[in-house]
């Protein structure tokens, strides 16, 4: 699933947290961000603070779904989709500041 990724940190949430995708990660060079599962024997430390950017991104991509041009992709080719990316991304942006 993450084969041939390069990143410096693995982002993803607790339905991910299995030895196999963290021993990959760590074998491709990268930090595993993953809550482990409550049920574990042995909690895995992750970076609490780096997990809560995580929830930002998604939010962002959630905001960005939510544009009816955007979520179909009404856009017929990839330059127009772009551009509606950034023009959306605008208007959250202003909203924010």
């Amino acid at each position: 699933m993450i084969e041939g990724l390069t990143a410096e940190y693995l982002f993803a949430d607790r339905g991910y947290d299995s030895d196999v995708i963290v021993k990959q990660a760590e074998k491709q060079g990268m930090k595993a961000v993953i809550p482990p599962r409550k049920n574990r024997k042995f909690q895995r430390k992750y970076d609490k603070h780096l997990y809560k950017l995580r929830h930002l991104v998604e939010n962002a991509f959630l905001h960005l779904k939510r544009w009816r041009g955007i979520a179909t992709r009404y856009a017929k080719n990839s330059t127009s989709f772009l551009a509606a990316i950034h023009i959306r991304c605008l208007v959250l942006w202003c909203k924010i500041s």
